[in-house]
């Protein structure tokens, strides 16, 4: 499953109403569609459809969490099988508003500096790479065409960059000297890295990723190429907003920006409007130690110029055709993840 938001108290039903002796008995009788069971109540959803209830975690996808607004079961729902963006180069370059001067062309090769010099023996701090996109323009279209897919499905609009919106946090309120206990800085080189892989996304030189669509995990992302360790994947992004605001959010992918000492000032990245590839990588519960075999990515917070950015980073070697997932709670343990995959 994808990060999910804090755990708010689960409601039996979506849209809530008064209940009869009569009523309240019909529902604590009510089972699982699925495993034909009716333990874990305060897990079981009621489809505001037909009235058949599933737990959160029988349902495929699964559920993080009770929707806010009404829900219905794949029975009821008019969601089908995602539709395939279109595989042309115009429709692609709008939709994530590529430069056209420069759109699809052949990543330009990085030659190695030469090392001149006495070697220096002293251990040096590991530096974070830029992605290496895949040399085929035609591969990048596919994997673009693949993010497009998810982006329209899901009803949100690209974007690799925060976006602050009238109503939600300002930009004004992103600042790093507030996280509580102090935030790293990201260095120089570091910083270097991450621009550049912001100018390739410009360009048309995508993450070497697949966004695919799993019937149990919902959207998830592969990789499509060999990836080193180190990498930089992607960048979280999405709506900022006060983290008092979303409560009782039902959005499925919020990530922590601002963990400030005064809690009505913490921020969370609300990907549900504004979003990147980020969205669709999926958290791990790696307090398992399946989980921890999964997990192939981890999620960092850095100073950049004074603001909270969150980052995606390989913290191992992954092989193509793997999936992508990262510790979602590593340092926050009020996220129920105990039903991630």
């Amino acid at each position: 499953m994808a990060a999910i938001a804090p755990k708010t108290p689960f409601r039996r039903r979506t849209q809530a109403r008064s209940l009869e002796v009569y009523e309240e008995a019909r529902i604590d009788a009510i089972a699982c569609n699925k495993c034909h069971s009716g333990d874990c109540a305060d897990e079981l959803i009621l489809c505001d459809g037909c009235d058949i209830g599933f737990h959160l975690f029988c349902l495929r996808p699964i559920l993080a969490c009770v929707p806010y607004g009404s829900w219905f079961c794949p029975s009821c729902s008019s969601n089908k099988n995602p539709k395939p963006f279109p595989l042309i180069q115009t429709k692609i370059v709008d939709f994530f508003r590529i430069q056209r001067s420069t759109g699809f062309e052949k990543p330009e090769s990085r030659k190695r500096k030469k090392r001149q010099g006495v070697i220096v023996v002293a251990k040096k701090k590991r530096k974070m790479l830029p992605y290496s996109p895949s040399e085929s323009s035609e591969r990048r279209m596919e994997q673009m065409a693949s993010l497009a897919t998810a982006l329209t499905t899901t009803g949100a609009v690209f974007s690799d960059k925060l976006t602050y919106c009238p109503g939600m946090a300002p930009r004004s309120a992103n600042r790093a000297e507030l996280e509580h206990g102090g935030m790293q800085v990201l260095s120089k080189e570091d910083a270097e890295a991450l621009n550049l892989c912001k100018r390739m996304m410009e360009r048309g030189e995508c993450p070497p990723l697949l966004v695919v669509f799993d019937p149990c995990e919902g959207f998830t992302v592969e990789a499509d190429k060999f990836i080193k360790d180190l990498t930089i994947i992607t960048e979280y992004v999405g709506d900022v907003d006060f983290l008092k605001n979303r409560k009782h959010d039902d959005g499925d992918s919020m990530m922590t920006l601002l963990s400030a000492k005064n809690p009505s000032r913490s921020l969370v990245i609300c990907p549900d409007k504004h979003s990147n590839i980020a969205r669709y990588i999926n958290g791990i519960n790696n307090y398992t130690q399946e989980g921890k075999k999964k997990q192939n990515l981890k999620c960092v917070r850095y100073d950049v110029d004074c603001e909270c950015r969150v980052l995606l980073v390989a913290n191992r070697d992954i092989s193509k055709g793997e999936r992508l997932y990262y510790d979602y709670n590593g340092h926050e343990q009020e996220y129920p993840t105990h039903h991630f995959v």
